[in-house]
């Protein structure tokens, strides 16, 4: 059985390894969740949706986005709580081009998936780090609305 911090890590590899254009992460990614999941992003510039199925996981991370050059993973720690399925996950995004974005997550996972997370990082400076910063704005502009 996979644990609370063996699910973080593989998880963030995951996200690096689809990043650098691996689209087979797509289906491990969503393996990681449960069927019924809430997942949260409270800092996403076009709103918080939340994503409440493996499904739509599956969608999400299956949704084309632009990649940064060498987008790595790096200063990775787990914080335990008093609670066994909740742990705090800190990194770093990271690219050749010098930029860094911090990210925390809390995953709550139960039976070796992840049944809730809130995920925070700089959604702004990952734009920016894939140069897709006018297509935010435009759609930040246009009142679309969508989780990044």
């Amino acid at each position: 059985m996979r644990t609370p911090e063996d699910v973080f890590h593989g998880l963030l590899d995951g996200v690096r390894r689809l990043r650098g254009g691996d689209r087979d992460q797509v289906e491990r990614l969503a393996g990681y969740y449960a069927e019924e999941t809430d997942v949260r992003h409270p800092m996403a510039p076009l709103g918080d949706t939340p994503l409440l199925s493996r499904e739509v996981l599956r969608q999400h991370f299956a949704a084309e986005r632009p990649r940064p050059a060498g987008f790595r993973v790096e200063d990775v720690r787990v914080h335990h709580t008093a609670d066994p399925e909740v742990v705090i996950g800190e990194f770093t995004y990271r690219g050749d081009e010098g930029w860094a974005v911090p990210g925390v997550i809390v995953l709550r996972v139960r039976d070796g998936l992840i049944v809730e997370s809130r995920d925070y990082f700089d959604h702004i400076g990952l734009a920016r780090a894939a140069h897709a910063l006018d297509a935010l704005c435009a759609q930040l502009t246009s009142g679309v609305s969508a989780s990044a």
